[in-house]
């Protein structure tokens, strides 16, 4: 049985059976499949370019979060597909997917990617919505005055 985030060879990608790290990263309905190759390279969303996938400054900060911490922003590049929820919960998977694969690259990035909170899957989904009640989850019917 194999391990499902592990080392593999391609000739698919731009280098020539480069070397990359696979790992997979999930919030709420959003998952990211990460492929990490080591060197200098741009990283690519659904076939665009990150910042025009995840446009805008803030979402720049935290995608790559998990390079600054690790002091390895510009060693590493990655292709990603991510797919399910809204842009936000995507962006969220591609971190999580991100900071897995780094550590699958180099173990000793674990103490500070986990004291950063950047490898805990973020549990909370949407809550299903209950017979009886109005539109919501929790919202209840106005009952009548009289």
């Amino acid at each position: 049985m194999k391990p499902k985030d592990q080392i593999k060879s391609t000739s698919a990608s731009k280098k020539k059976n480069a070397e990359f790290v696979v790992a997979h990263g999930r919030r709420k309905e959003a998952a990211a499949r990460v492929r990490l190759f080591k060197g200098k390279g741009q990283m690519i969303v659904n076939e665009k370019p990150i910042e025009q996938y995840f446009p805008g400054e803030i979402a720049k900060i935290k995608w790559q979060r998990p390079f600054v911490l690790t002091k390895s922003d510009g060693a590493y590049f990655a292709t990603i597909k991510v797919e399910g929820s809204g842009k936000n919960g995507q962006l969220e998977a591609v971190i999580h997917g991100l900071s897995r694969a780094l550590i699958l690259a180099n173990s000793d990035f674990r103490p500070i990617l986990k004291k950063a909170h950047l490898l805990t899957r973020d549990s909370r989904v949407k809550e299903r919505r209950k017979y009886g009640l109005a539109q919501k989850a929790r919202k209840g019917k106005q009952s009548p005055k009289r």
